[in-house]
């Protein structure tokens, strides 16, 4: 119970570190804004899933209702809080060739996506030190194909890292990518957390218009850091 505690902690220190960052208040700071009124919302939903019909993607709604909830291929995925999601939103890099890999630490695609939705994903055996989190983001197949050449030539470009909010990743290296989806793309990060370097793995997969993120992270055995492949089968399979 222990080892989960402190891998889940160390999974989520750098959603913690931008939520701080962004915020200018603690992560745990219990100070609310005021939230948009239930007239704002609605409009603003009605003009997504306007813009989402005019592109012939996915908005909100429809991602919420293919996006992996519950046990899947052995990993449970759960939702996220809006305020931890939006903390990684609109991340840049040092080095302007290295932003898609910022963005997508952020959990977010460089490219503004029409609409997003984002689960936690750990082991559902207790004894599995993989854990990490996942996402979804629609775009037009145009923008989604861009997302996907921008990001396989920011892992060529920048194998040396780069600087972002104040953290470093010290080392990019390309990954075999699975073969899954009209286009797929693998990679892992070293993080500099503190005085722990922290390997992160990244498989990103694009279905049509829609690009499907998986981040990992495994303390014991970073080799072993990835998101098992038959869960991104499985999420592609809801597309």
């Amino acid at each position: 119970m222990r080892l989960r505690r402190a891998l889940l902690i160390t999974s989520a220190i750098p959603a913690l570190f931008l939520a701080t960052a962004c915020s200018g208040e603690p992560a745990d700071s219990g100070g609310k804004k005021p939230g948009p009124s239930g007239k704002s919302t609605q409009s603003a939903q009605e003009k997504e899933s306007a813009e989402a019909k005019r592109l012939g993607t996915l908005d909100t709604p429809a991602l919420e209702k293919v996006v992996l909830t519950g046990t899947v291929a052995g990993m449970e995925a759960k939702k996220i809080a809006k305020a931890e999601v939006e903390a990684g939103r609109d991340m840049d890099a040092d080095r302007k060739e290295c932003r898609p890999l910022a963005s997508m630490i952020g959990g977010f695609t460089h490219i503004t996506p029409v609409a997003t939705a984002h689960r936690s994903l750990q082991s559902a055996k207790a004894t599995e030190a993989t854990v990490g989190s996942m996402w979804l983001a629609s775009h037009s197949e145009q923008n989604a194909t861009r997302v996907m050449d921008e990001l396989g030539a920011a892992v060529t470009a920048c194998p040396e890292g780069f600087k972002t909010l104040g953290l470093t990743y010290g080392k990019v290296e390309k990954l075999p990518a699975p073969k899954l989806g009209a286009q797929a793309v693998a990679y892992r990060i070293t993080g500099d957390i503190g005085k722990q370097k922290v390997p992160m793995t990244y498989t990103v997969v694009r279905e049509g218009g829609v690009i499907a993120a998986f981040y990992g992270v495994n303390m014991l055995d970073p080799k072993d850091a990835a998101i098992p492949e038959a869960v991104v089968k499985a999420q592609l399979d809801r597309l």
